[in-house]
């Protein structure tokens, strides 16, 4: 007879019942009585444990059992039978029963809670917990989505730089890459670029000269922002997705973002009924009617004008009291989003002083054609605006603002020779693997966080 090996959750979806089975996992937990023994097994597929039953009467059994402890890893052989339990579909009879990578008692993941704080000490660890895991595999799926969304309408992606000579942002947290000593003078001449280096903060200006040969690209990658932020909302090294559509104005740039928002909640909650109903139970109660009701509810367009008019009519005590010029903080976004409009928003037209360099003026002189895609619950999740695509006006901003314009002169090229209408956003991917999972802390979304004083592992 063929021993059938597959993954633990291809075992509970269709079930080889009665049919010699091959299972490669981690130990949960072992539970022992006199004659027999029952291991729970993961291997990172689903939330639930595959229970695997050992009769502790056969000699080879038993002798493994002596020194199997949790967060080893076995391979088993057995027959899949139906499980007399609920909850579980399946179960393991074993008749084979191998220790492949032994675990000792001090295992820092024994069957108990642990507070995300400590998991977060054990970062390589902690993939083997339900609730990373539970992340991981619905940001897995995020990842593969937002590349089906853009490839099925013919978007080319772009592999934009790390190392960069300007600031996209304008923002100045920027991370030098050089490798002059520490000690020494720094002398932008004498560096390996011959120039002041950085780490990108965003792929968007690159992905702009991309759109203006290919129409409609985007890049999805690292970035990095040196910002003291010590916030649940905040890493220093994160992942952006940044679309670029040339002949392409705020409206476009507006569909676009929601039409996007729409289908990545919609995989999620179809693809992750398990998960969902996890994070129901231990993360966030009632999150799947939440992101259900962003996908079902059309998205609300006010201009950030109209939303000053709205905070500062509304009932509610803030922090930063609204005024026109200001930029909209978390509790203004939350009260638009739950509050008065119950659903998500998107704001338009912020004023300029407030906004990047590149975002095209308004006639008003005062306002740029940007918008801000808001959720409940979160608050911003895109950014975007219609590019400024005139070669005076930029350069007359660019100026104001004091910026290098030898570093940015290939920017403006691109409005010399044959530029065109674009536009854009920027979706911050932990973030909205945050949003989506209903994690408190941006940390607990991605692997190996990179934070203020800290960069293990």
């Amino acid at each position: 007879m063929d021993i059938i090996r597959q993954r633990i959750q291809d075992f509970f979806s269709t079930p080889p019942e009665g049919q010699k089975v091959e299972v490669l996992g981690w130990v949960r937990s072992v539970r022992e009585s006199k004659q027999v023994a029952f291991l729970h097994l993961s291997d990172g597929s689903t939330t639930a444990p595959l229970q695997v039953v050992v009769d502790k009467t056969r000699e080879e059994l038993a002798s493994c059992l002596e020194t199997l402890r949790t967060g080893a890893s076995v391979r088993v052989v057995g027959t899949l039978r139906p499980s007399p339990g609920t909850k579980q579909p399946v179960e393991i009879h074993a008749e084979a029963l191998t220790v492949l990578g032994p675990a000792p008692e001090d295992y820092p993941l024994q069957k108990k809670r642990h507070s995300f704080e400590f998991l977060r000490e054990i970062a390589h660890l902690r993939p083997r917990t339900n609730t990373i895991g539970a992340v991981m595999r619905v940001r897995n799926t995020l990842a593969w989505e937002i590349h089906r969304f853009f490839q099925e309408r013919g978007f080319l992606y772009v592999h934009t730089p790390i190392i960069t000579t300007g600031d996209a942002e304008g923002a100045g947290a920027l991370f030098r890459v050089t490798t002059l000593p520490p000690d020494a003078p720094y002398d932008p001449t004498e560096d390996f670029f011959g120039a002041p280096a950085f780490l990108t903060v965003s792929g968007q200006l690159e992905a702009e000269a991309y759109a203006l040969a290919f129409v409609n690209v985007y890049t999805f990658g690292p970035t990095f922002r040196a910002e003291n932020s010590h916030t649940p909302r905040h890493l220093a090294e994160f992942w952006m997705v940044e679309p670029e559509m040339a002949f392409c104005d705020l409206e476009g740039d507006m569909h676009l973002a929601e039409e996007f928002i729409t289908h990545l909640l919609e995989a999620v909650l179809e693809r992750h009924p398990e998960e969902m109903a996890f994070f129901e139970q231990w993360i966030a109660p009632g999150l799947t009617d939440q992101l259900e009701a962003v996908v079902n509810t059309p998205f609300t367009h006010m201009t950030y004008t109209e939303v000053i008019e709205h905070l500062k009519k509304a009932p509610a005590s803030f922090t930063f009291p609204p005024e026109w010029g200001m930029d909209l903080q978390t509790e203004h976004e939350r009260y638009l989003t739950e509050e008065l409009v119950k659903g998500p928003v998107i704001v338009t037209d912020y004023p300029k002083e407030i906004k990047a360099f590149y975002m095209k003026q308004n006639p008003d002189g005062r306002t740029v054609r940007a918008m801000d895609v808001l959720v409940p619950r979160l608050g911003e999740i895109i950014g975007g605006s219609q590019r400024e695509d005139d070669y005076e006006r930029l350069l007359a901003r660019m100026q104001e603002l004091g910026m290098r314009i030898e570093a940015y002169q290939w920017y403006l090229d691109l409005r010399r020779y044959g530029g065109a209408p674009h536009a854009g956003f920027g979706l911050g991917f932990d973030r909205l693997v945050q949003y989506v999972t209903g994690m408190q802390n941006i940390r607990d979304v991605i692997p190996f966080p990179r934070t203020p004083g800290n960069a293990a592992f």
